[in-house]
Formats: structure tokens, C-alpha cells, sequence
């Protein structure tokens, strides 16, 4: 059976973009994926929670840093979405989604890179690393690549090259 996509909700979540002092993107490597998948912490935005709200738990869940450890930049205006390619469509998410409509979030990082801990109790990533906007944008699965550009568009005035 095919599923046609323009039937399904997108899946609300938000994006954090977390940068270091001189403007490097924090990237983990997703546990899940056969081939190196580099992405920012993600997550879906839960029954009655504020997107910020669920932006520093996303960023606790997947890398330990907590609120204290952050300071707060800016926020998307408005929404991203993408769709999943066919491939994916109906198999992830329970099938109940397209894609997802994500609320992106810019925090600078306080902390020590010790303090970053990606041995969580449900681990998302393998390895993580500070890199520029333009390996960021080259590292994410082609499908999520429209919006990086448009996440670092948002926030070029922050980053490193």
C-alpha cells in the first residue's frame, strides 16, 4: 500500500544549534545510522510543552548539558519542515507523520567539553565534535540539508565559517 504523504501531519519538534565560544556547531554522530549521519540535537516538542521548553530537554536527553550550561541567543521566526524520502514514509514515527515542522534554537555553550555527556540512558549519538556551518550543512542526511542552510542562514551572524 502506497501512503500518500500530503495526508499526514508534520510531527512538531524542535532543533537546537548549540555553539561553542568561537562560534563552532556542537554535531553528534547518530547511533543509528549505518554510514556516518551528523546531526544537531532534535526532538519532538511533548503534549502541552512550550518549543523551548522541549529545546533544553532535547538538549539534556542527548547530550547531559543542562540549562545552567547554556545562554539562550535566539529562535527561528516561524517553522522549518521537511518531508522524509519514500523510503522512510510510514516506517519511522509509526507512520503517523510526513516529516517534521521544527522550531530552531541558537545556545552558546558555558560549559567545558568535559561536561558534554552522550552516554545517556537512551543514547542518540556515538561521538560528537565542534565544526563549522559549512561542515555542518555538508554532514546532515541529504533530506534535512534545506533546512541546515536555512537554520544557519538564521543564525550566520553567530557562527564560525
Amino acid at each position: 500500500m502506497t501512503i500518500d504523504p500530503n495526508t499526514l501531519p508534520y510531527r512538531p519538534c524542535v532543533g537546537v544549534m548549540l555553539i561553542n565560544a568561537t562560534g563552532q556547531i556542537w554535531a553528534g554522530q547518530r547511533i543509528d545510522s549505518p554510514s556516518p549521519a551528523w546531526q544537531m540535537p532534535q526532538g519532538g516538542i511533548d503534549d502541552g510543552e512550550k518549543p523551548r521548553d522541549a529545546a533544553y530537554r532535547e538538549l539534556w536527553e542527548e547530550t547531559g548539558v543542562t540549562r545552567d550550561l547554556v545562554e539562550f541567543i535566539g529562535k527561528t521566526h516561524g517553522w522549518v519542515t521537511y518531508d522524509l524520502p519514500p523510503d522512510l514514509l510510514g516506517k519511522v514515527w509509526k507512520g503517523k507523520y510526513r516529516g517534521q515542522r521544527q522550531k530552531w534554537f541558537l545556545f552558546r555553550y558555558l560549559g567545558r567539553d568535559d561536561q558534554i555527556i552522550i552516554q545517556r540512558e537512551h543514547p542518540e549519538f556515538s561521538a560528537w565534535k565542534w565544526i563549522g556551518r559549512e561542515e555542518m550543512i555538508a554532514s546532515i542526511v541529504p533530506f534535512k540539508r534545506a533546512v541546515y542552510e536555512e537554520v544557519v542562514t538564521a543564525f550566520r551572524a553567530h557562527l564560525a565559517p
